[in-house]
C-alpha cells in the first residue's frame, strides 16, 4: 500500500477519533454542570443552616437580643467563619431581618421577613438579624422548601418551612429604614 494511502486512513481515523470525542463532552458537559450545581445547592443549605444555628446560639445566650451585624456573629463566636454564597460570584447574602427592623411590620398578622442586602445593612437601623438567603434569583436544580429560586431558600431563626413568609424587599417597603 502505497505511503499516501495509509497517510489518508490515519488522518480519517483521526477526524472520526476527534468526532468521538465531541459527542462524548458534548454529552458530558451539560451532565457535570448540573453535577456542580447540585453540589453547591448542597453547600447553600449547609452555609444558610450554620446561619440559622449562629443566630439560634446567639438568641439563646442573650435572651431577648438578636445580632445586628454579621460580624458579630464571628466576633462572639457564634460561628466558626462568615460563609459566602455560593450561588454568586460576589459571595453576598441577603440577610433576613425581623420586619420591624424595615419599619414595615405586619398588621394583618401575616408572617413577613425583611430581605436586605448584606452590602445595604448598615443603612438599616438597628437591623434583627434572623438569618440569610441567596441573592441569586437562579433556577435552582433541587426544590427546597418547595421553592424553586435561591433567593426564596430562606434560611432563618424561627423559620416554618411549611409556610412560607411575605418577603419584602429592601427599597421595596413604604418607609425606608
Amino acid at each position: 500500500m502505497p505511503m499516501a494511502r495509509k497517510k489518508g486512513y490515519l488522518v480519517i481515523m483521526l477526524m472520526m477519533a476527534v468526532f468521538v470525542l465531541s459527542i462524548g463532552l458534548m454529552i458530558a458537559v451539560p451532565f457535570w454542570q448540573t453535577e456542580v450545581k447540585r453540589e453547591k445547592e448542597e453547600e447553600l443549605i449547609f452555609r444558610g443552616k450554620q446561619y440559622v444555628e449562629a443566630v439560634r446560639r446567639y438568641v439563646l445566650k442573650n435572651p431577648g437580643r438578636f445580632p445586628s451585624t454579621m460580624k458579630e456573629l464571628l466576633e462572639k463566636k457564634f460561628i466558626r467563619k462568615l460563609y459566602k454564597d455560593p450561588m454568586t460570584a460576589t459571595g453576598e447574602w441577603n440577610v433576613i431581618l425581623n420586619p420591624a427592623s424595615s419599619g414595615a411590620a405586619s398588621s394583618s398578622g401575616e408572617a413577613q421577613v425583611y430581605l436586605v442586602p448584606e452590602k445595604a445593612l448598615s443603612s438599616v437601623r438597628q437591623p434583627i438579624i434572623l438569618g440569610v438567603a441567596s441573592s441569586s434569583s437562579n433556577t435552582s436544580v433541587k426544590i427546597y422548601n418547595d421553592q424553586e429560586t435561591y433567593d426564596k431558600w430562606l434560611f432563618y431563626y424561627g423559620q416554618d418551612p411549611k409556610k412560607l413568609p411575605k418577603i419584602i424587599r429592601y427599597g421595596e417597603e413604604k418607609k425606608l429604614p
